[in-house]
């Protein structure tokens, strides 16, 4: 059976959450994925946005649970761990 090609466009670029010395990028965007509906996405992009790395891609309802999630959370904290 033939691979089927994965198609993304990148509705809206929300911001860069890290960067690595190769030029890819650890992004957060709106992402429409194979035609589908747009979701917030993030994950590592190369620097055209031509190839992508795996990453998380969630609904509208589980980005408003994890700013629930996220509001009590302390970052450093973390490292006491």
């Amino acid at each position: 059976m033939p691979k089927q090609e994965i198609t993304s466009e990148i509705i809206k670029e929300i911001g860069i959450l890290s960067s690595g010395k190769s030029g890819w990028n650890r992004e957060v965007n709106i992402v429409r994925w194979n035609g589908g509906k747009a979701k917030l996405d993030i994950r590592d992009w190369g620097p055209e946005h031509d190839k992508a790395r795996k990453g998380i891609t969630l609904s509208s309802e589980e980005v408003a649970v994890l700013k629930e999630i996220l509001a009590d959370y302390d970052p450093y904290e973390a490292d006491e761990y």
